[in-house]
């Protein structure tokens, strides 16, 4: 990574950022592009995405993705392999939580959409993109997860497995692949002012959520590990609000 100019880190990078549409991945994107990469930004909601890059500009290309589906995951990454011809960055920022997530109430159906979504989506776009950086001999993988995985807590039991499980997916990722010059970080953020905190089935108190992180926190972490030079590695990234 020489040359590199420290206003614009990422310079001629290819990210794709899968859970764009809002929250931590949405800031992802907007803070990747302003750093200089090109970017690919995948949701369900294509409205969404629209909007997104309506915002970027011409660095950013839209692919309505569904991480549960493979065909759909194939696509993202096979578009963007033929628009840029690499893939430099892949994030992924998708992840999703229910109100009715304890025992009690979750469903296999429920679990199943949670590990499909959180869990297996990361499965799936990492399968898709392993062959492209492998022949590139160089790619960095960042998944989000949570902070959750260091402090259980009431998430639901559902949430929380899908979140450990992408730790066992990341390290197993990198110890296969770091001969192929492919790195891996896994972040857990903790209590982030998202979407997701509105799922929960007790509201947040407002004064709670006031300490919470900020979407642009974590957007700034993805851009800090990213930046970093291919000699380095952080494996896993602990990132708390200081006030909670």
């Amino acid at each position: 990574m020489k040359g590199i100019r420290m206003d614009k880190p990422l310079n001629g990078q290819i990210a794709v950022i899968v859970g764009a549409s809002s929250g931590m991945g949405r800031a992802t994107a907007v803070s990747y592009a302003e750093a200089g990469a090109s970017v690919v930004v995948a949701a369900r909601s294509g409205e969404k995405l629209e909007a997104l890059a309506a915002e970027i500009g011409d660095q950013a290309v839209v692919c309505q993705t569904d991480v549960r589906d493979v065909a759909q995951v194939e696509k993202l990454i096979q578009t963007t392999k033929e628009r840029f011809g690499r893939i430099d960055i892949l994030v992924y920022a998708t992840g999703t939580n229910i109100p009715d997530r304890s025992l009690d109430n979750l469903t296999h159906d429920t679990w199943q959409m949670m590990i499909g979504t959180n869990l297996t989506g990361a499965f799936n776009c990492t399968k898709a993109v392993l062959p492209i950086m492998k022949e590139q001999q160089a790619g960095l993988i960042i998944y989000l997860s949570s902070g959750c995985v260091q402090s259980p807590d009431v998430s639901g039991v559902s949430y929380q497995a899908s979140k450990h499980g992408l730790t066992g997916l990341a390290h197993g990722t990198f110890k296969e692949e770091q001969e192929n010059g492919i790195r891996t970080t896994i972040i857990f953020p903790g209590l982030c002012d998202t979407p997701l905190v509105l799922k929960r089935p007790v509201p947040t108190p407002p004064e709670v959520v006031a300490k919470a992180l900020q979407p642009q926190d974590v957007a700034d972490t993805c851009l800090f590990v990213a930046s970093l030079p291919s000699r380095t590695r952080i494996p896993e990234l602990v990132l708390l609000p200081s006030g909670l």
